[in-house]
């Protein structure tokens, strides 16, 4: 029985390829240059195909190639990780908290110089000697001082322009003619209205007083000019700024600058303004002090930045920027 099977398979093997119908001969040809030589028909037998090119062409087999386990990937930024913003990002934290910490010092001068002022300010005022040296002013600034003289209205001078309530205006600074031996000083003895420019316009008994007075008013540190003031022009009569040294050589007084004081009333205002009677000013500090919004400006900034850089130096990178850079080997 066996001799005889094994005959059968012998014949049904030999017999195979002659069965193949024409149909199937003219089947249309795969890409695969194999298959367009050999049509197959058997499932099996693709199989057996593809399995035997797989293990004949073994990548371990080849000693240049590397495995991804022994070489995995990498997961990186494509580009620079941070250019140079950064740098200037990280620069504006330490600034500005120099800056705030620097406020912090300004604001400790201003509070007691305001301080130091404001206590001068309560004592009696003192007379004013018949001669002043302009170097000891700075230790009697917003000193409340009198003194007696006559004003020297014909050496005039109009500071200005100057604002006062949203109105136009001058400060009138007039020579005080003191008798004897003492010296002429400056007086800033207030605030005009531009229509009130010419003398002949004002009252002539209020605005221009003749005789001796007695003015008292604040001892002053002469003003110091900002890079925006214009030059003043002497020849025309034109001051922008109260330049001392200029004014006293020029009238023949002392670079001594009193400003005279007067009670603030409302009503009083008014009617000066309306007879050009210059309006003097209260006998008060009135220094700026806002260094302390600029501590809180400068170190809100710093900590601001701070934050924003620690955010983008902890960012991870978006799937847009990420790349997989492979082993240089493979």
């Amino acid at each position: 029985m066996r001799p005889f099977l094994s005959a059968l398979h012998r014949t049904a093997a030999s017999s195979r390829p002659a069965s193949l119908s024409s149909a199937s001969l003219r089947r249309t040809p795969r890409t695969n240059t194999f298959f367009q030589t050999k049509p197959l028909d058997s499932v099996c037998t693709r199989c057996r195909i593809q399995q035997t090119r797989f293990y004949s062409r073994q990548l371990a087999d080849d000693p240049a190639w590397l495995s991804v386990v022994d070489n995995p990937a990498r997961i990186v930024r494509t580009g620079n990780k941070h250019g140079p913003g950064l740098i200037i990002l990280a620069l504006i934290p330490i600034i500005s908290f120099g800056l705030g910490t620097w406020q912090i010092q300004r604001l400790d001068r201003k509070t007691k110089m305001i301080a130091t002022f404001e206590d001068r300010l309560v004592k009696d005022p003192l007379p004013l000697p018949p001669r002043i040296d302009p170097s000891a002013i700075s230790e009697f600034d917003y000193r409340r001082v009198y003194t007696v003289g006559r004003f020297r209205h014909d050496q005039e001078m109009l500071v200005g322009p100057r604002m006062r309530d949203g109105q136009d205006g001058y400060f009138v600074v007039t020579p005080l003619e003191r008798e004897g031996e003492q010296s002429t000083i400056l007086v800033n003895r207030g605030w005009i209205s531009r229509k009130q420019k010419d003398q002949k316009v004002r009252d002539q008994e209020g605005a221009l007083p003749r005789g001796e007075v007695m003015v008292e008013g604040l001892l002053r540190e002469p003003w110091k000019k900002n890079m925006f003031t214009p030059d003043n022009v002497p020849q025309e009569g034109k001051f922008y700024f109260p330049d001392i040294e200029q004014m006293a050589e020029l009238t023949g007084s002392q670079p001594v600058w009193i400003e005279q004081t007067m009670v603030p009333d409302l009503v009083e205002a008014y009617n000066r303004e309306a007879k050009g009677i210059p309006i003097g000013r209260a006998a008060e500090v009135n220094l700026r002090n806002n260094h302390s919004q600029y501590i809180f400006t400068w170190y809100g900034l710093s900590l601001a930045t701070s934050i924003m850089l620690w955010m983008i130096v902890r960012k991870r990178p978006n799937e847009a920027t990420r790349r997989v850079r492979l082993n240089r080997n493979w």
